[in-house]
């Protein structure tokens, strides 16, 4: 099979065209002046530029085929435009239409590049932009920002996204498109990925199944990485950020270039905080966190397409806010000594696109390593796991037309799971996992009007694992498990553009997830509670239906979506009335028909007559229930978000000035799990204030911020430090810092 494939690769290689290809033209308004500073970009090629002061452009060594061009300008509507070249020069003129509220973003999360309003499968998507977005020592909390998505939360370096009530194992994260694996099945665990380095963040909320399989039967985040540098430029930033909340520090720099074929970059940072303040004032014990990170890239890009390594390292150190932590940490630090997970993730990944004349393949793979330890008391080690995956697809774009898209694609991933240096406690056995797929995705406009699209998807996985223990001892003995799931999973939507303001979305999704290692094996101490799985635990299966309304105009945005989400053979872990002899409660991981159901509301204005305030306003609130009645845990509260800026071109030494003013109101939230406490509502206050300072030839970026300004005390449903009677943070100040600088290569 694998010599049939490489001939296979070898005889489309022999017939790409050998021709080069060169795009040039201008962008300008409406009113036909230039827009110096547009940024030209072609995803699939990893490849951009910038117009010039004439607002002209030139982009070369381009491959023959259909290729999509991303031209955006701050202020202005981006643009997707399709051209598909012969080996001849083309030119490509670009008017960009001013818009006042925010332009639709490109995607790549969805199946293919495209604007938000053009993809049958609604995207949000999450600017980083270190000087605007909220600043927080918890980078999980950013990402709050966007409607329907929450966080479960152990303080500032342990949190878990939720999307739509579901999260955990039902959320699927990604590293710019690689399936991220780093023991993200407890909510004890961090998310693993830093802000740094990341242009955007593209949250798909639904069943998401038919393109990444099992796992994103919820939804999935994928984080998608910086654009390179353009042509001919090396360019880069020094970040700080400094906390006042757990008197934490954050600096991170970063560099890269790129010529007419190769581009690279590095980008190095490091992250401390001590115990956060609770709202009111007193410390939270050992809430401290640690972290070091690296990230690398290099590519080049021809006329055959384009090659790119990635290469991404972190060490993250958090401690754990536990019962005998807060008995023995009596003192306020940073530095973990005790009751602490260290986490060491290296991932290396490599991504190619071939244009093969109307087709294009893209041939991925991607290899990581997480260790993971768990330390109790001073220089005793608990738990020490390393989980190796080894993943790789292969993605066939088949030829298509204007109004069409096909792809069809295979995926697959091999995991081990190993337990190491025979520590204490041995919570997951040694295992090996593998998982196979096919798939088809199919994409048709008809009328300009209406877009269609369709797909299917097969996998194929098993689970084997090691026995634990000796036959003959009932109480440590754990039998070795060796499972085996098929699973097909569809989705069909559309998208209809009533006229260029109104839009109509909706789509119908089955998806599934396989049970996965811990759910099927534990046994043993985690954290707080005795877990404990089952192995005969089977496939959770996913019905969802959406349905979404988009209007917008120059000033104004309206953005309704609702959703129902039934699910089959839900899996949660819960707990018992029982312990083990030394008082441990024993959790179990159980599994029960369900349903989730909810909505988002988005409105967005900006006065005609008042064109430097910006407002948003936005409700979220999902339900999520057993068929017996009772509810789901880990259900968010009914949430409202209200936001109001200003905005100035300039403000004594500030350009492009700004000051917001933000509300985060939480409902009660009395629709509690079984095994959960009714949670109480709060508001809290957020307020910042930044812009731009020119000195010399150097901007500088900088802004200040106040989060929970009235330091308020509360407790959030999600918050999982509620098991130990702590609230969440309270007030913190932050000050952020970016010098960013550029340099221009001389072509000559």
């Amino acid at each position: 099979m694998k010599k049939i494939f490489i001939i296979c690769i070898m005889v489309l290689l022999y017939h790409v065209a050998n021709a080069q290809n060169t795009i040039t033209g201008k962008i300008t308004d409406q009113n036909n002046l230039p827009l110096p500073g547009s940024t030209i970009y072609i995803p699939d090629l990893n490849k951009g530029t910038v117009a010039d002061n004439n607002g002209t452009y030139e982009l070369t060594n381009l491959p023959n085929g259909k290729i999509k061009i991303q031209f955006s300008y701050i202020g202005y509507i981006n643009r997707i435009e399709t051209i598909d070249l012969t080996g001849e020069n083309a030119g490509l003129n670009i008017i960009l239409i001013r818009t006042t509220v925010e332009a639709g973003e490109v995607i790549v999360s969805g199946g293919y590049n495209s604007t938000q309003h053009g993809n049958a499968v609604k995207v949000d998507v999450l600017n980083l932009n270190p000087v605007t977005i909220k600043n927080t020592p918890n980078f999980s909390e950013v990402l709050t920002r966007v409607p329907g998505v929450d966080m479960i939360s152990k303080g500032s370096g342990v949190s878990k996204p939720v999307i739509r009530g579901l999260s955990m194992n039902d959320i699927l994260i990604l590293n710019n498109g690689v399936r991220f694996e780093n023991y993200q099945y407890s909510s004890h665990h961090p998310l693993g990925i830093d802000e740094f380095g990341i242009g955007n963040v593209e949250i798909i909320k639904g069943p998401a199944s038919l393109l990444y399989g099992s796992d994103a039967i919820g939804g999935v985040i994928n984080f998608i990485k910086e654009k390179p540098a353009a042509v001919n430029t090396i360019s880069g930033d020094y970040n700080m950020q400094l906390f006042s909340n757990t008197t934490g520090m954050t600096n991170n720099f970063g560099i890269k270039g790129a010529s007419k074929k190769f581009f690279g970059g590095i980008r190095i940072g490091q992250k401390t905080n001590a115990d956060f303040l609770q709202g009111g004032g007193d410390f939270a014990p050992n809430s401290r966190s640690n972290e070091l990170s690296m990230k690398t890239n290099a590519g080049y890009t021809g006329k055959t397409g384009t090659f790119k390594l990635f290469y991404d390292y972190s060490n993250q150190k958090l401690g754990l806010v536990e019962d005998e932590a807060i008995d023995e940490v009596k003192e306020r630090g940073r530095k973990n000594n005790i009751w602490y997970q260290e986490f060491n993730t290296h991932l290396l990944s490599s991504q190619n696109k071939l244009f093969l004349g109307k087709s294009r393949l893209e041939i991925n793979s991607a290899y990581q390593n997480t260790e993971l330890v768990h330390f109790g008391e001073a220089d005793i080690t608990e738990i020490q796991m390393r989980l190796t995956t080894l993943s790789y697809e292969t993605i066939m774009h088949l030829p298509s037309k204007e109004n069409s898209e096909y792809i069809i694609g295979f995926q697959g991933y091999n995991q081990t799971n190993k337990n190491v240096n025979d520590r204490e406690t041995i919570l997951l056995p040694d295992a090996t996992t593998n998982n196979y797929s096919a798939f088809s995705l199919f994409q048709y406009t008809f009328f300009r009007k209406l877009k269609l699209q369709t797909g299917a998807r097969y996998d194929n996985k098993s689970i084997s694992t090691h026995a634990i223990g000796i036959q003959t001892d009932s109480e440590t003995y754990r039998a070795p498990v060796d499972k085996s799931y098929g699973s097909f999973s569809g989705s069909f939507g559309a998208t209809f553009n009533y006229s260029e303001s109104l839009l109509f979305r909706a789509n119908i999704a089955a998806a599934y997830r396989t049970p996965n290692l811990a759910e099927l094996t534990s046994n043993g101490p985690h954290e707080l509670r005795y877990e404990i799985g089952d192995k005969d635990l089977v496939p959770e299966n996913s019905f969802e239906s959406d349905l979404s309304i988009h209007y917008h105009v120059d000033n104004f945005i309206f953005d309704l979506a609702g959703f129902y989400n039934k699910i089959n053979n839900y899996i949660f872990i819960s707990p018992t009335d029982d312990t083990t002899v030394s008082g441990m409660n024993i959790f179990r991981y159980r599994q029960t028909d369900s349903f989730l159901c909810g909505g988002e509301v988005v409105l967005h204005f900006h006065p005609e007559q008042l064109k430097w305030l910006h407002s948003e306003l936005t409700f979220s609130s999902v339900i999520g229930k057993q068929v017996n009645g009772d509810y789901l845990p880990f259900i968010p509260a009914h949430k409202v978000n209200f936001e109001v800026k200003a905005e100035k071109e300039k403000l004594i030494i500030l350009h492009n000035a700004f000051i917001s003013l933000n509300t985060n109101t939480a409902f009660c939230q009395h629709n509690a799990a079984p095994d959960e406490t009714p949670t109480s509502g709060y508001t809290l206050f957020d307020i910042s204030s930044g812009g731009k300072i020119e000195l010399s030839n150097q901007t500088v970026l900088v802004s200040i911020s106040v989060n929970n300004l009235f330091d308020r005390k509360y407790i959030d449903h999600l918050s999982t430090l509620k098991e130990v009677g702590l609230y969440n943070p309270g007030r913190n100040i932050t000050l952020n810092l970016k010098v960013p600088f550029e340099v221009k290569l001389n072509t000559k």
